[in-house]
């Protein structure tokens, strides 16, 4: 049997993305803190919500999987390890991930009362996004998801940071990261949100500086990982801590720190904002799909920056056109 060797391997939440446009006063009737993602304890109370709401697209999400999709869409090797039940949901991710070419070959958990993690993002007519999230089962990732020859066989691990929000799951990362380093892998963390580095600051930064290669955060993410209201005095700690960070701006674009040195780069410009979905997970699936195919740094980030574009003036977080040919139409990749 012929060994896949992955570009990149992302584990994180195995979520269905349920994706339904939403007008303004439907969300303030809805009381959704528009913006931001809500928890909700189970699923039923998404499943309410849906009665107001218009029909839906319903695809494989999370922040992980939206960087192996994004990384596919380049022409990329991808695979993905997430928790998923035997569920209707489940085969909707499962299924779905694997039609865009990410492998995915975790195994479905079968235990009665366990269900696929799903979330409903509503979509504002000025691309806002809104989440409830029902976290179901893909936070209770553990060490035996861990596959250790298939980290092995991948250049890059990627981790993200809204699993730490379970003791098992951290528990899963620290053993990711270990296989890693034994195997001379570079590590990338995305800090994924700001109330969840509030959560978890001193842990996130015992894992960084135990040997996280890549950082990626937005501008909030990284100055509450410092605790400082300077994004520059944050750009400096994080240009101590780690090889490389990659620190998202929105429409001011981004910053690559590498050797402590910072370098902007600009956003591509958007005609239209259609929905904010998943921008930061195709920022980094450029910039990590540039750092696996030789290409230079910056040149990788404003590959970050032109995924990144083309998500938002879509809905959702997965790309309606193929992003490599697009890509190669731009002079980004050969």
């Amino acid at each position: 049997m012929v060994t896949r060797t992955n570009d990149v391997i992302a584990i994180g939440n195995a979520i269905v993305d349920i994706i339904r446009r939403c007008d303004d006063s439907t969300l303030q009737y809805l009381g959704g803190h528009k913006g931001h993602m809500s928890l909700v304890k189970d699923s039923g109370s998404i499943a309410q919500v849906y009665t107001h709401l218009d029909p839906a697209i319903e695809v494989a999400g999370g922040c992980a999987s939206n960087v192996a999709v994004g990384i596919a869409s380049l022409g990329g090797q991808a695979e993905f390890i997430g928790k998923i039940a035997d569920d209707k949901f489940g085969r909707i991710f499962q299924h779905d991930i694997r039609s865009v070419g990410v492998m995915f070959s975790t195994a479905p958990t079968v235990v009665r009362g366990k269900e696929t993690s799903h979330c409903l993002v509503m979509v504002t007519p000025d691309g806002q996004r809104t989440m409830y999230t029902f976290l179901g089962c893909s936070t209770e990732l553990e060490n035996a998801l861990i596959d250790p020859e298939a980290i092995k066989n991948s250049k890059i691990v990627f981790l993200e940071g809204y699993l730490f929000d379970k003791p098992e799951a951290k528990t899963a990362f620290w053993r990711a990261l270990s296989v890693a380093k034994a195997g001379g892998r570079m590590v990338a963390l995305s800090l994924s949100d700001s109330f969840c580095v509030k959560r978890h600051r001193s842990e996130f930064l015992k894992l960084i500086r135990s040997g996280i290669d890549i950082l990626f955060a937005n501008e909030s993410e990284i100055v509450t990982l410092y605790e400082t209201r300077s994004f520059e005095s944050a750009v400096r700690n994080a240009g101590r801590d780690v090889k490389l960070a990659a620190l998202t701006r929105g429409d001011k674009g981004s910053v690559i720190v590498s050797d402590c040195h910072p370098v902007l780069i600009h956003a591509e410009k958007v005609l239209r904002v259609v929905d904010a979905t998943g921008a930061g997970d195709l920022y980094a699936a450029g910039v990590l799909y540039g750092l696996t195919h030789n290409i230079d740094l910056n040149a990788a980030a404003r590959l970050g920056s032109f995924a990144a574009a083309e998500i938002i003036g879509s809905v959702g977080a997965r790309p309606e056109v193929r992003l490599e040919g697009l890509a190669r139409m731009r002079g980004l990749i050969a």
